[in-house]
């Protein structure tokens, strides 16, 4: 695996909250939908790099 930056974010507990929401509707942990986010930013402004990996992910029911 490829080196990583660590780095400090602050973020607005709303955002937060919505981060958790798709990283858990994606099955990702927030961190990495964090990257997956920035690297789509990234491809949508014609920016070099790896396109984001795309997941089909089926949404749960509600029914538990």
């Amino acid at each position: 695996m490829s080196a990583r930056k660590a780095f400090l974010l602050r973020l607005d507990p709303a955002v937060w909250a919505e981060l958790e929401r798709l990283a858990q509707g994606e099955l990702r942990s927030v961190n990495a939908q964090i990257e997956f986010l920035l690297r789509d930013a990234l491809a949508r402004r014609g920016v070099a790099g790896k396109p984001p990996a795309r997941r089909k992910v089926t949404p749960p029911t509600g029914t538990d």
